[in-house]
């Protein structure tokens, strides 16, 4: 990672384990210091531990931090790298807090915070409880805001920083995991409003929504034909963090990175319009919507259509 991010504070949440931990390690073999947050649940929200998050700065301390962790002195070896790490809650405004504030008290500033931390709680939406849908969607979306609110209050009197949420694909939709691809939906909406409310301070919001190998892509039902490991996601964020990216004016954005490929996708606009004279009523409406304004078709209903297709037939669906 050489020196992109060379005398930056870095926090990470969800930084145990998966694509979290890879980005907590490659920031700190990029230069940074690291605030290692993990609230140390399974996927499915249950059984905190707080080892998690102090065996990621164990490593980042030992110097195990990644293949390109040149020695600080500039001799052979590893860096040894400086880290901390906080097990708070961050779905709560306190637990946010504390990982901004871990960061001044033990380094003095924050530069950047890269929200990771998530779980899921399966369920189709007509069985959906509520004890299943706070959840994720605190953990996600409000653990995503509570780190950002924190951060841009110093951001902005620093004159600098960057936010990075973390969402999916699944933000267009999804059949069993309507709590999550809410949340994620709302993570990006969230990051563009960071996006435009900071940037006269000098403030970048961007988020990512990764491919790779994780406890939660174990569980996808599909053979994923572009998927590529934790380490790949890493190296965007790592590139997001450092000044290169602020030179290169990136803001506002959500980039996908599926093994060897990286892609941006659009951002919501408008797609077609159409008038008509007088007032609207469902008459009027019935007659000139569908021909003049028409709809969107949605991807993501073909790929479900060709799923339940191969499912009859017996066979594992690509995608």
């Amino acid at each position: 990672m050489g020196n992109f991010l060379a005398g930056k504070v870095v926090a990470v949440t969800g930084a145990g384990r998966g694509i979290g931990r890879a980005v907590a390690l490659a920031c700190a073999a990029a230069g940074a210091k690291v605030v290692v947050n993990d609230y140390g649940v399974s996927i499915e929200g249950a059984e905190p531990a707080s080892e998690v998050a102090e065996a990621v700065v164990k490593e980042i301390e030992a110097g195990n931090h990644g293949a390109h962790s040149a020695s600080a002195e500039g001799g052979g070896g590893r860096r040894v790298g400086d880290a901390v790490a906080v097990a708070d809650d961050i779905s709560t405004m306190a637990g946010g807090q504390r990982v901004v504030d871990l960061a001044l008290s033990r380094y003095g500033r924050i530069d950047g915070v890269v929200c990771v931390a998530g779980i899921l709680r399966e369920r189709m939406l007509f069985n959906m409880s509520e004890e299943e849908w706070d959840p994720v969607v605190a953990t996600h979306l409000k653990g995503t805001f509570t780190v950002f609110r924190a951060a841009s209050a110093v951001m902005r009197r620093q004159g600098g920083g960057t936010l990075i949420g973390f969402t999916s694909g699944n933000h267009q939709g999804s059949v069993s995991q309507a709590n999550y691809s809410a949340a994620k939906g709302g993570i990006i909406s969230l990051v563009r409003s960071a996006a435009l409310g900071l940037h006269k301070y000098g403030v970048t919001a961007n988020c990512v929504a990764p491919v790779a190998r994780t406890r939660m892509s174990a569980n996808v039902p599909m053979e994923l034909q572009e998927i590529g490991e934790p380490d790949d996601v890493a190296a965007l964020v790592v590139y997001l963090l450092s000044e290169r990216a602020k030179e290169a004016k990136i803001t506002g954005q959500v980039y996908t990175i599926a093994g060897p490929k990286i892609a941006v996708w659009a951002q919501p606009r408008e797609l077609r319009s159409a008038y008509a004279e007088g007032s609207w009523t469902p008459e009027k409406i019935a007659d000139f919507l569908p021909g003049s304004v028409g709809t969107d078709p949605m991807p993501l209903l073909a790929q479900l259509e060709a799923m339940t297709a191969a499912a009859a037939r017996k066979d594992r669906p690509n995608a």
